[in-house]
Order: C-alpha cells, then sequence, then structure tokens
C-alpha cells in the first residue's frame, strides 16, 4: 500500500473535508462531505461519547446515506456544530427528501477541549457558526495539526492535533483516515522521540524518527491522572470499494486497532473514542468478502498513520499548557 497522492482522505474522490477555528476559544470543527450522499456507519469503543445522529447509521436504520459527518471540540456543546452545517446543506437544496422538504442527515462526535487554556467565557455558543464556516470551506486540501477539530487537542501530555493519511490498495481501492487527536493515552513513551506509529510510517510523514525503542514505554505514565470525560479521539475512515452500511461499521470496527497501535493506551473509559466509516461507492469489488480483509488492514494502518501526522503537524500557540511533540523533542 502507498499513499495516495495528497497523502490526504481527500484522495478518495469526491470527498471534501473543511476546517474552521478560532483562536481565542483554542477550538473548532472539521467536516467531512462528498460530492453525493454517502453509505455511513460508526463504531464507538471508547466510554465516554458524545454524539448526535449516531443511531441512524446503525445496518437496520431506514435511512441509507448522510449528506456530511462533522467532528467537533466543545465537548457536548459543540454538537451544536451539526446544527450549523445541517442548517447551510438545508439553504443549498441538501438533504433527505421527505415529501418535499429537505431534512440534513448530519451524524457527528465530540471531544473534549474545555480546559486547554482558551477563553469559554462565550455569550453565544460558537460552534454552529463554526460548523456552518467548516462546510463552506470544504476541499480536496486542508491543514492538519492545530487545525479544525483538533485545533485544541491535547494528547497525553503533549498537543494532539487533526490528523490524516490514505492508501491505495493492489486492487485500487483507496482507503482515507481523518481524525481529532484528544487522547487521554499518549502517542509516544514517556520521554522518547519516538512515535508508536512509526512501523507503519511513509515517506518520513511524520518525522521519521523510527521505531521505538525496545523496552521504552512498558510502563504507562498518564498526565494530569484519570479524570472522566475530559478526553477522546473522533476519527473518520473513508473508500471508494462499494460498501453497505453493515460493511461499512466492521469497517469501522477493523479501524479502532489504528488507536491501539498508535495511542497508549487507548479505548479507556476516559475515552470517548469513535469512528466513523463512510463509502462514496464508486469502486465495486469482485470479492467483497475476501477484499474486506484488506480493506480492514488498510483502514487500521491509515488510522494509526494519521493519528501520528496530527500529532507531528500540532503547533504551539500563546496560552498552550502543553507543549508540541517537536518543540518538547526538539525535532
Amino acid at each position: 500500500m502507498k499513499p495516495g497522492p495528497r497523502n490526504l482522505i481527500t484522495d478518495v474522490g469526491g470527498i471534501r473535508v473543511g476546517n474552521a477555528d478560532d483562536d481565542s476559544v483554542k477550538s473548532g470543527v472539521t467536516v467531512l462531505a462528498a460530492d453525493r450522499p454517502i453509505t455511513a456507519s460508526v463504531h464507538v469503543m471508547g466510554g465516554a461519547p458524545g454524539t448526535r445522529e449516531t443511531d441512524l447509521l446503525a445496518p437496520d436504520k431506514l435511512v441509507p446515506a448522510v449528506d456530511a459527518l462533522v467532528l467537533s471540540g466543545g465537548s457536548a456543546l459543540g454538537l451544536d456544530a451539526a446544527s450549523g452545517v445541517a442548517n447551510a446543506l438545508r439553504a443549498a437544496g441538501i438533504g433527505f427528501d421527505v415529501a418535499g422538504q429537505k431534512v440534513p442527515i448530519v451524524p457527528a462526535a465530540i471531544l473534549f477541549d474545555l480546559l486547554n487554556g482558551g477563553d469559554k467565557g462565550w455569550d453565544e455558543n460558537p460552534y454552529a457558526a463554526l460548523g456552518a464556516a467548516a462546510w463552506r470551506a470544504r476541499g480536496e486540501v486542508f491543514a492538519l495539526g492545530t487545525a479544525g477539530a483538533g485545533f485544541g487537542a491535547i494528547a497525553g501530555p503533549l498537543k494532539g492535533g487533526l490528523g490524516s493519511a490514505s492508501a491505495v490498495l493492489d486492487n485500487g481501492v483507496t482507503v482515507g483516515a481523518l481524525v481529532a487527536v484528544n487522547a487521554h493515552g499518549a502517542a509516544a513513551p514517556d520521554g522518547a522521540a519516538h512515535l508508536w506509529a512509526a512501523p507503519w510510517e511513509q515517506g518520513g510523514e511524520f518525522g521519521g524518527l523510527g521505531p521505538v525503542p525496545a523496552g521504552a514505554g512498558t510502563d504507562v505514565v498518564l498526565s494530569g491522572g484519570l479524570t472522566p470525560a475530559q478526553n477522546t479521539t473522533i476519527g473518520i475512515i473513508a473508500t471508494d470499494a462499494a460498501l453497505d452500511k453493515a460493511q461499512c461499521q466492521r469497517l469501522a470496527v477493523a479501524a479502532h486497532d489504528g488507536f491501539a497501535r498508535a495511542l497508549v493506551p487507548s479505548h479507556t473509559p476516559f475515552d470517548g473514542d469513535l469512528i466513523f466509516a463512510a463509502s462514496t461507492g464508486a469502486r465495486k469489488l469482485d470479492d467483497p468478502v475476501g477484499e474486506s480483509v484488506a480493506l480492514g488492514h488498510a483502514a487500521a494502518t491509515v488510522m494509526a498513520r494519521a493519528i501520528a501526522r496530527g500529532i507531528w503537524e500540532a503547533e504551539g500557540a500563546p496560552g498552550d499548557i502543553v507543549p508540541t511533540f517537536r518543540a518538547h523533542h526538539g525535532v
């Protein structure tokens, strides 16, 4: 597997991503949309998720496709970002048709970034406006690191961020990942300038620092103790392989292995770890059962790489309460 031309989730044809963020609040929103509604599902493995409209993504539910997927900071307050996206979609005439009424389908997931040093004393919830702005900003190229839903993220003792990566399989199928890394666990062993995801790195995409030294990180050290509901890594795995909702759900399950490869520990009771999976349906599989194994492996691999890229690309800003990986290690 090699990365696509942009090494972004937008290497999946028809997918667009937009970011919007607020310097003073230290938070933001990332929106994924496509040229047409996309088949999607979801899988949650963290103990403290925050979501909107995820029940309808179950394979037995009526709605066949979604109009956008939203990742947001702001904890439960950030769910308002999906309302902003839905309003923008409806104004553009996009949505599930119900007797002539357009009802945009916009599932969303949030992470907790309310204690990151930003000004959270707003008079009006900013997330609806940020959601609409992120949808309007959608395109094939978008910023990583301190951007969008990863703008105010913290991962263990260091800054988190927004990451993305892609892979093209031997059968021509493209798989891409998008993730906002705000984990309770760490992307690197304590004190080591190496990222857990290093074995899956492609072309120095997150520094080319090499694998974690043997024996490093066997004792997990968590910064700040265990505080419920203050974390969460949320992501999207997308492909042009033609998948139904049940197959998307299985792809999301497989992609969670990428969390475990890149974050130690992952899926804790204090994280709301969640992955959406989406299919544009552009490429029919010759062997849907057999090829699902390669798809799942690709999903886990690109998700691990995307997490590491989010950490690597993070940039420092005034008021930060933790350093970036690169600043901390001088790399």
